[in-house]
């Protein structure tokens, strides 16, 4: 099916890179059009864990677990439950079947591992997506630096703010009521000392009054925190906060976890830090659209969800796997059956696990949410 077919990966992320990784070693022909401005641009967020059946899987089958385990982080998987008075409600440090089986890696890292097993030039930087059409079964697409591709064969792996989903389906995301700060914070040793002592390479998971706050060691030296809050969808362009001056961003922490201990304003000490204000979506459980014959999405462009139960990257790796094991079998008469049976084991898979992720949100911004999360964990560790 894919002989003498361009296909177009628009999205350079682990979701893109990934099914670029398997698509290529089945020899077919393929392009990341990515829209960073290169290979170096600073990569934000916390660290991900990759479970064993999706995002693990998918290096196996990509032949890139040797370098996934000489770049994964031993023990950043383990974490701290705490209230919002800074009381260790649960300590995870011992090894166990969960972390374990959900190894840790940084963003970055990853990122490098799918790029360097890539054909030389198969990424293409600085190509944000503009638009694109359909002329004899082929897509002309166009980038914002002016240049223009063609393809006979595009998957679209470019976010929760997708702009090829629209081709694909009408339907519009649902705000999930939840709103996060991200936060990065440079330099943690000198900048925030006592927050990098408590996180001891790990994660913390701190809760209370329906708020949560969750952060991240990272490799480099830096880390990432997460706010979540029940705001209405429209609290960031409301709030009249400007998100690139770091004392708008500290007053409003200030009065929103004012009665926190003070340890968690440690986070806006350093002067190099940087936030991103998410309101988190998902899309409705029971979402369809019409297969087409040459067009599809993986990834948060498919079914963006809160990350509440880490399996957003595993799931656009998964994606990735699913898409280019039905891309290449042979079974399927014509690209356009592939795509069906793809989108509709993918569909039913994302359903299943947004509710799932729902349900985590829920819990973790629930009153009592240090108490049900460390139950939670109990009971798994009993079993």
């Amino acid at each position: 099916m894919k002989k003498n077919k361009r296909i177009a990966i628009i999205g350079g992320g682990p979701g893109g890179l990934t099914l670029a990784r398997l698509l290529q070693v089945q020899g077919a022909d393929v392009k990341v059009y990515e829209r960073d401005f290169d290979q170096e641009n600073r990569i934000q967020g916390a660290t991900l864990d990759l479970h064993e059946e999706s995002g693990l899987e998918a290096l196996r089958r990509a032949g890139l677990l040797t370098e996934f385990y000489a770049n994964f982080r031993p023990g950043a998987g383990k974490m701290r439950i705490m209230d919002k008075d800074a009381v260790i409600k649960m300590d995870w440090d011992e090894p166990g079947d969960l972390v374990d089986d959900r190894p840790e890696i940084d963003r970055g890292p990853l990122r490098n591992i799918l790029l360097e097993s890539l054909h030389a030039d198969t990424v293409v930087w600085d190509s944000q997506y503009v638009a694109m059409v359909q002329q004899e079964n082929q897509w002309h697409i166009q980038f914002k630096n002016g240049s223009s591709a063609i393809a006979d064969v595009v998957i679209a792996a470019d976010g929760a703010k997708s702009k090829i989903r629209p081709l694909l389906s009408t339907i519009a995301p649902v705000y999930s009521g939840i709103t996060i700060v991200e936060g990065n914070v440079y330099q943690a040793d000198k900048n925030a000392p006592a927050l990098q002592k408590l996180l001891d390479g790990g994660k913390i998971f701190a809760f209370g009054e329906g708020k949560s706050l969750i952060l991240s060691a990272k490799g480099d030296g830096s880390l990432s925190f997460y706010t979540g809050c029940r705001v209405e969808e429209s609290w960031v362009q409301d709030s009249g906060i400007d998100f690139s001056y770091k004392s708008q961003v500290f007053e409003w922490f200030k009065r929103e976890f004012g009665s926190w201990d003070i340890i968690w304003q440690e986070l806006f000490q350093a002067e190099e830090i940087s936030f991103v204000p998410r309101p988190q979506y998902y899309f409705p459980l029971d979402q369809q659209w019409e297969t087409q014959s040459n067009l599809t999405i993986i990834g948060d462009a498919a079914h963006v969800m809160p990350p509440y139960a880490g399996e957003g990257v595993n799931m656009a790796m998964q994606d990735a796997m699913e898409l280019a094991e039905c891309l290449g079998n042979e079974e399927f008469p014509t690209i356009q059956t592939a795509i069906a049976a793809y989108e509709k084991q993918m569909l039913s898979r994302a359903a299943e696990v947004t509710k799932m992720t729902l349900d985590s949100t829920e819990m973790l911004h629930a009153e009592d949410a240090a108490e049900r999360l460390t139950k939670m964990f109990s009971d798994f560790d009993e079993h």
